[in-house]
């Protein structure tokens, strides 16, 4: 494909792409990121006069799209280090490497995890703006236009995390590697960990009236009769009552899912629909009351709508079950039984039973028991925030991972302070520090190669730039 090194044209949507692409891509990689006390005034796309500064291959990077990326930056509180002007374009550039290579790889996302960061992005603005009215004014747009506009920016932006993680999918660190890091680190590089706890958590769920459960019965009942009968459909019943945030704003619907990520019930009933006509029985899961829709199956995977309502829990059933664990927590310290014997028999945390109560921490680099302050539930974080090591809280009361409320009392298990890394207490830390360094290698390596072998051609006045990558200039 040519291009004429010069062209006057009005900046179009593909601009405002590329432009929040960058924004996304540099927070996403790292860029530091602050909140500016005054958002500059959003810039006219009109005003802009366009030209053609730099091509990646067959894709064009356009002056309007540096330049709206630019002022993106300053209303996001994102900033870089050196010139702007080489380093937007540049950035620009590499994004374009990935995304041809994500299609040489058939590198994709879910539309469902697209649209799920698109509901959070706009809930974020909303929040940020003070109402969807003030947000819709302030960006001259509509919350439908952000939504579109927003899938293909952060369609891109999660395709280019993706290739990112296949590039360096069988990058690893072994313990001795770790060793010989730390030994070599310098004093001043060594990282600050932060205040880490570990917690034990004993839980009573309130038993829900079963006139609550009747009522929500009845409900979906109704649903499906109307469903049946024509005259209102799954997906607009979905979006109306659903208490499933995610799927809710997309009709109900749920992406081709395989058996083993859904709760068992919800796909013991999901994968024996056969009619995209009909609608299931009442299902019970750990979320639940749902009824569900087929819309297609392909071969181990299933793609299917779905209606959640949650019960109520009365305040009487809650005050119950903060009797109750007012009741263990008076056992406990009289020396009747330990927290740990008590959460792995009375508690109704599946998810911690098992390990006598101790919360886990699940990242992408791994499970553990330590927990940073702000990565804990909030309420838990609230309450364990003053207390020492080895007591035992009040009953409190708190919406579970699941979305469903629940009573609890903690045990505050340990407390690491604030302290320079070291080997012996801090390996997790140091390991995962390598294997950033690592990848970031391969990454750096990866785009250093494919600028070889890629056609560039970039304007005259930014071939003095000092890029972060060598080889733009042929």
């Amino acid at each position: 494909m040519m291009f004429h090194k010069s062209v006057l044209i009005s900046m179009n949507r593909n601009s405002f792409r590329c432009a929040s692409l960058i924004v996304a891509f540099m927070t996403a990689m790292g860029v530091q990121a602050q909140t500016m006390e005054k958002v500059q005034e959003p810039i006219n796309p009109k005003s802009i006069i366009d030209e053609v500064i730099w091509v990646v291959g067959d894709e064009a990077i356009l002056k309007s799209d540096v330049e709206t990326a630019r002022m993106q930056a300053l209303q996001e509180g994102v900033h870089w280090e050196g010139d702007p002007d080489c380093r937007i374009p540049e950035q620009l550039a590499v994004q374009k490497l990935f995304l041809n290579q994500a299609d040489i790889d058939s590198i994709e996302v879910s539309e469902a995890d697209i649209m799920q960061q698109v509901e959070d992005r706009i809930n974020y603005w909303i929040q940020a703006s003070g109402s969807r009215e003030k947000l819709e004014e302030y960006k001259k747009q509509s919350i439908s236009q952000m939504r579109n506009e927003l899938r293909e920016v952060l369609g891109d932006m999660m395709r280019v995390q993706e290739m990112r993680k296949h590039l360096v999918k069988d990058v690893n660190v072994l313990p001795n590697d770790v060793r010989r890091y730390f030994k070599q680190l310098p004093e001043d590089s060594i990282p600050y960990v932060p205040t880490e706890v570990e917690v034990q958590i004993l839980t009573q769920t309130p038993k829900i009236d079963q006139e609550e459960i009747n009522r929500v019965k009845g409900e979906l009942r109704d649903f499906t009769e109307r469903v049946t009968k024509g005259t209102t459909s799954f997906a607009t019943l979905a979006r109306l009552y659903s208490e499933d945030p995610g799927s809710a704003r997309r009709g109900g619907e749920l992406d081709y899912t395989g058996r083993g990520t859904l709760d068992p019930a919800f796909a013991a009933v999901a994968f024996n629909l056969t009619d995209p006509t009909k609608v299931s029985k009442i299902v019970e899961s750990e979320f639940g009351y749902h009824i569900i829709q087929l819309i297609d199956k392909k071969g181990e995977k299933i793609k299917v709508r779905h209606i959640l309502l949650k019960p109520k829990v009365s305040d009487e059933a809650i005050q119950q079950s903060l009797l109750r664990l007012d009741s263990i927590k008076a056992d406990i310290l009289d020396g009747k039984f330990t927290f740990e014997e008590g959460a792995a028999v009375i508690s109704d945390d599946k998810d911690t039973r098992n390990n006598h109560g101790l919360m886990a921490n699940v990242t992408q680099e791994g499970r553990t028991s330590r927990f940073k302050m702000q990565d804990l539930p909030a309420e838990v974080a609230r309450t364990i925030e003053n207390m020492k090591v080895g007591e035992v809280s009040t009953p409190f009361e708190m919406v579970s991972d699941r979305g469903k409320t629940v009573c609890a009392i903690v045990r505050l298990k340990n407390r690491i302070e604030g302290h320079k890394a070291t080997v012996t207490e801090d390996f997790q830390v140091l390991k995962n520090m390598l294997l950033e360094k690592k990848r970031q290698e391969r990454i750096n390596s990866w785009v250093a190669d494919k600028i070889k072998t890629t056609y560039v051609w970039i304007n005259d006045r930014y071939k003095n730039c000092d890029f972060e990558y060598q080889g733009w200039i042929k």
